[in-house]
């Protein structure tokens, strides 16, 4: 279907229209992604026992011992190989198969493999849970592609914003990478980005008594808002609040997201909206159009301007999609730190990196409330604004988002393939890991500051498809440093603390450490093992660009860089970014067996071999 289209077709309450989209060939194609790419963490996070045969096409033949529900022994087989790029375990597509004991074999499905592979792992109480993850991704991740055009993207669908949208492949390692659980499929054809549908933000006013603003120092708050929404629709709002028997001065609005509206905010503060200190104002006047994140909203009318992160009490991935009120109130903050060490960093400006900065937020204080009611609200009412990266972009710059780097079209052809064919595959990548790596190392040597730049978080700007700077965001909750480690301490702002009992909601939703090695592995795990490692075996597989050259020219790169900055030589031992292993999230494991612990393991760090 023609995505111009999708807008115009009505969702129903039931979401029963959807269920022709259950295309019988589409479903068994995204579940053999699926079952490979679960195949893919269980092996390589150490969940299930494997033997490995090593083959003499260079690939390797892995055998998965199983279980049937009769208590017979199984086994599953297939063909993949362990990459260079930090031992990542890579399957190949449609070669699971199941064999039974005497030797009778099928394809692997999903339910069977789960039941007969997890079934006695030993997370039998997280089982059920992680199964329905699995299967709402594959339901949905269905749904989209029912939706997806056969036919290539115009030069307007490669645009940035329509890439938000057209990209639909959600992550790469984790299994569960559309589950949305909260979502019914009306749902995900109303707010996920795949869909392109507009999106208006309902409005409330927000008694000030009951609620945090935080902004950057750089705004004139209420001067920005008013820009944001524009005088017609702030007149608008402030009538229905005397209306009410308000006093406008005495409110904040709070945008929320409308399934947020109609799923949450009724019951959890139905006590505020009856007493009168929140009153629902109405929708913005201009439409929105969810990013590939979902929560994040980008201005569908007027792109320069910013864009809105709101809670969705979702699951997707590994996170429930709430917003804290300490990572809210720390946007700005944080920002402004970040902001301010670029503006005095000749060598920072030179790389041309834009940061978007989260420019405000309010955050509900959900401590305002009964004790008992306090745990349902947590994190469910408030917003950031966040810069548009349209004011960042000069005239024959264009940006896509960094996991469209891998992205495929329905016809087969990689979106990065005119790119490569027109500059050559080795000048192309060059070029992309030197924008995209100085950056971020230099944010780490020269200010011990980690940016967590996985590839929802950074943009790449581009001049006729060749690489030239990047674009990093994110930053409430997507930075991490040790304050003995960072070269002005002094000008790292007091931040809102970390509730004691928010790591049991996500346990890696930390900012502060005092370990340089977590502090490194930060970049390591979120930039160098997800996303450009993605990219390296992407480019082998689609252009023949061996892995070893991938890595060679990353470390190139850091040398290159240590050289020109011998003042950092402290900080290159520090921050060791070619030792030997680095520990990275086990994604799979937190979903099979909670966040009581943190979930690491040690993996081989390709950049040794260059040490």
């Amino acid at each position: 279907m023609n995505s111009s289209k999708l807008q115009e077709k009505p969702v129903a309450e039931s979401g029963a229209e959807w269920v022709d989209t259950l295309n019988p060939d589409v479903m068994k194609a995204v579940e053999g992604r699926i079952v490979c790419q679960l195949l893919e963490t269980l092996l390589y996070e150490g969940i299930v026992p494997f033997e490995r045969e090593s083959l003499p096409d260079g690939e390797d033949r892995f055998v998965i011992p199983a279980q049937t529900a009769e208590g017979a022994t199984a086994e599953y087989v297939c063909l993949g190989q362990v990459k260079r790029s930090f031992g990542r375990i890579r399957i190949r597509r449609n070669s699971v198969r199941r064999v039974e004991r005497g030797g009778e074999t099928t394809e692997a499905r999903l339910s069977t493999f789960v039941a007969e592979v997890l079934g006695n792992a030993g997370c039998d109480e997280r089982l059920p849970q992680f199964y329905d993850e699995l299967v709402q991704t594959l339901v949905k991740d269905t749904q989209a592609h029912a939706y997806r055009s056969p036919e290539p993207l115009t030069e307007e669908e490669r645009s940035y914003d329509a890439l938000e949208g057209n990209v639909i492949d959600g992550h790469p390692y984790h299994p569960c990478y559309k589950s949305r659980v909260g979502f019914s499929l009306s749902d995900n054809a109303a707010f996920g980005p795949e869909f392109k549908s507009d999106v208006k933000p309902v409005w409330l006013a927000v008694s000030a008594d009951d609620c945090h603003l935080s902004h950057s120092r750089s705004i004139d708050y209420e001067a920005f808002i008013r820009r944001e929404l524009g005088d017609d629709t702030i007149a608008r709002f402030h009538e229905k609040i005397k209306a009410a028997g308000g006093n406008p001065e005495a409110f904040r609005l709070v945008a929320v997201h409308p399934w947020q509206w109609r799923e949450i905010i009724g019951t959890a503060f139905h006590r505020n909206i009856a007493e009168g200190s929140m009153i629902a104002l109405g929708e913005s006047d201009e439409a929105y159009r969810p990013q590939q994140s979902i929560r994040t909203l980008a201005n569908a009318v007027s792109p320069q301007k910013s864009y809105l992160k709101l809670p969705l009490s979702i699951t997707n991935t590994s996170t429930g999609r709430i917003l804290a009120r300490h990572t809210i109130l720390n946007a700005a903050l944080i920002s402004d730190w970040l902001y301010g060490l670029l503006e005095r960093d000749p060598a920072a400006q030179r790389t041309g990196v834009i940061l978007l900065r989260e420019l405000a937020g309010v955050a509900f204080d959900h401590e305002t409330l009964p004790e008992l009611a306090q745990a349902k609200a947590y994190g469910t009412l408030g917003f950031i604004w966040r810069e548009s990266l349209h004011g960042y972009l000069p005239a024959g710059e264009e940006a896509v988002p960094f996991n469209g780097l891998c992205h495929v079209e329905a016809a087969g052809r990689p979106l990065i393939a005119p790119w490569v064919e027109r500059h050559g595959v080795h000048e192309w990548t060059e070029a992309l890991i030197r924008c995209s790596v100085i950056p971020l190392i230099h944010m780490l040597y020269s200010h011990g500051v980690a940016l967590e730049s996985h590839a929802q978080n950074m943009i790449l700007i581009h001049r006729g498809g060749m690489p030239v700077r990047v674009a990093l965001k994110d930053f409430h909750d997507g930075v991490r440093f040790s304050r003995r480690h960072l070269a002005d301490p002094e000008a790292c702002p007091e931040l809102n603390p970390v509730p004691g009992h928010h790591p049991k909601i996500n346990r890696n939703s930390f900012i502060e450490t005092d370990e340089a090695a977590v502090v490194r592995d930060f970049v390591h795990d979120a930039f160098f093992f997800i996303n450009i490692a993605e990219l390296c075996m992407f480019l082998e597989e689609h252009f023949g660009f061996e892995e070893t050259e991938f890595w060679r020219i990353v470390a190139g790169v850091i040398r290159e860089y240590e050289r020109e900055h011998p003042e950092h030589r402290e900080r290159f031992e520090q921050f060791d970014l070619f030792a030997d292993t680095i520990q990275v999230e086990q994604l799979t494991k937190r979903r099979l067996f909670g966040d009581t612990e943190f979930r690491v393991h040690d993996v081989p760090n390709p950049l040794r071999l260059y040490r």
